[in-house]
């Protein structure tokens, strides 16, 4: 059990305004492994006020100064990576040594990048007559999701310090334990008090009292279309920037002349990482309409592939979903699915046998999906993979185009013009060709209801200033 009684302000562990304590269960065995305080929106005006006070002296230190917190930072975070990857993985479900890797290895290294990124920007430059600055925002307010928690966290809060902007982080309450040891390393290496602050709770109390505060001069959110909406309406009282990363509804579109042996796994592993709990999930696979059944059972062969199991079980392949109402959430689309006439290749409704306790979900593969149905348009956020026809390029990039979201996406192909055709036809803000994987030094972000800004990168530093421009005098 790891139970905290307090929160961060102002460099010191204090107590919480509230009472109550928020559990947090691990999703393998439903037990509960943690509690953290309940805060309330009088800890956000105190966090808030905090990271004020500390934001002058922070954005006038010397970039150098601030990087080297940063690079502290990420060796201690690389240093204990297999203790956050085994906290990750009782949170999330994730298995363990997947969890090493992904949780705990890509939070470190995206830490890591930071400084370099930092220092190659060109944070001023002269244009015409006008100096131009590029200066820290202010104080953010960072709202994290639990799906990859310590990434999430670390991909607004490393580059929002780096450039001279002081953080209250609010994590999500499902998955909260990874962001308190993240606290204490930050404790542990001098930061000026404010710099940092962590206040936990829920969204439509902690959450929206980051929002609407005043003195918080951007919010940065990753989490539901839903939730993302109600801070950027909160938020817009006060004119708040807010920079948003949100859902997805991905689309894999294998052409007629990809290499189906590497394809069809490739589509299934994107679609099935972290149990489906991924906004960037390809969760949609496009095939041309003569070969459905035979991508069908290559799917269903892929999917058997992935052993469900307890996340600290070495043979797990797909750990369960994070939680019961997760659970319940992904029952009601597989049946939707069931109901609107989808092809059920393989999985369905309930839990895989023997695995009775525990938020296990069967990884589930549809076929004959017409691009209409509830499956194809709404995010499931589970091992549920929708396999849809099309009748040649124009009519996959239509139909992958079909949809509120533009997140992510991929491209099957042998010849590589053709693919890459497809691939700047389609209106999402990533891409993966054959199979590629994510680049942390390129933009990542999403189109439409996706989400507005990028992060990671160049970009994602570019968030958290403010363009000035200084006009001299002529002559």
């Amino acid at each position: 059990m790891t139970n905290h009684d307090q929160i961060y302000i102002n460099g010191q562990w204090v107590p919480s305004d509230g009472h109550g304590s928020i559990d947090v269960v691990n999703p393998s065995n439903e037990e509960v492994i943690g509690s953290v305080p309940e805060g309330t929106a009088a800890d956000v005006d105190a966090a808030v006020a905090a990271a004020r006070e500390a934001f002058p002296a922070w954005s006038a230190l010397p970039l150098e100064d601030r990087l080297g917190h940063i690079e502290a930072l990420a060796a201690q975070l690389a240093e204990r990576s297999q203790e956050i990857g085994a906290l990750i993985s009782q949170e999330v479900g994730m298995p363990v040594g997947m969890a090493t890797m992904i949780q705990a290895g890509l939070p470190a290294a995206t830490t890591a990048s930071v400084p370099g990124t930092a220092r190659a920007f060109n944070f001023e430059e002269d244009m015409g007559r006008s100096i131009v600055t590029r200066e820290a925002v202010g104080v953010v307010g960072c709202i994290t999701p639990w799906n990859y928690p310590l990434h999430q966290i670390m991909a607004k809060v490393a580059p929002a310090m780096a450039v001279g902007c002081t953080v209250v982080l609010k994590p999500s309450e499902v998955a909260p334990l990874n962001a308190f040891l993240l606290t204490e390393i930050i404790d542990g290496l001098d930061f000026p008090p404010g710099v940092f602050n962590l206040v936990c709770g829920v969204g439509p109390v902690v959450g929206e009292a980051i929002a609407a505060h005043p003195d918080v001069d951007m919010v940065s959110f990753t989490g539901s279309t839903r939730a993302g909406t109600r801070v950027a309406e909160v938020a817009a009282v006060n004119v708040t920037r807010v920079h948003q990363e949100l859902g997805g509804k991905s689309a894999n579109v294998v052409l007629d002349d990809a290499d189906l042996a590497a394809a069809v796994p490739g589509s299934v592993g994107a679609c099935y990482l972290n149990s489906g709990q991924t906004c960037s999930a390809h969760t949609r696979m496009l095939v041309p309409n003569e070969k459905m059944d035979e991508i069908a059972e290559l799917a269903a062969q892929a999917a058997a592939g992935f052993t469900v199991g307890p996340a600290d079980d070495p043979g797990s392949r797909l750990g369960p979903l994070v939680s019961q109402a997760q659970w319940n959430r992904v029952q009601d689309f597989i049946q939707k699915g069931i109901d609107e006439g989808a092809t059920l290749v393989t999985g369905g409704t309930g839990k895989p046998e023997g695995l009775e306790t525990g938020f296990y979900v069967k990884p589930t593969v549809f076929a004959n999906v017409d691009n209409s149905m509830t499956i194809a348009q709404e995010e499931i956020f589970g091992p549920v993979l929708s396999i849809i026809g099309y009748d040649d390029d124009d009519d996959a990039v239509a139909i992958a185009n079909d949809t509120e979201y533009g997140l992510s996406g991929g491209v099957w192909g042998t010849d590589r013009d053709r693919a890459l055709a497809v691939a700047r036809r389609l209106r999402t803000g990533e891409v993966d060709m054959n199979g590629a994987f994510l680049n942390t030094d390129a933009p990542f972000g999403g189109y439409k209801k996706s989400g507005n800004g990028r992060e990671l990168g160049r970009f994602g530093l570019e968030e958290f200033l403010e363009a000035k421009q200084i006009n001299l005098p002529m002559g």
